[in-house]
């Protein structure tokens, strides 16, 4: 439990201080047989800071009650 409780304070971490990041994808527009046009998109997947904290706090309470059983 210590351990994921380490993994969880670092993902929590960087989820506050990176909100985000964007995935270009690729549309279809038109499709008539041989010719095609796409059109270049770029998706932003993004989170809530307080998403973060609250992972981070659940690694913090992880470590704290790994620490309490030994």
């Amino acid at each position: 439990m210590k351990t994921l409780g380490i993994i969880l304070i670092v993902a929590g971490i960087v989820m506050v201080i990176i909100r985000g990041f964007s995935v270009p994808t690729e549309k279809k527009v038109v499709d008539l047989g041989p010719l095609q046009v796409n059109q270049k998109e770029n998706k932003w997947i993004g989170w809530p800071t307080y998403a973060g904290g609250i992972v981070t706090v659940v690694g913090v309470v992880l470590v704290l009650s790994g620490k309490r059983r030994s």
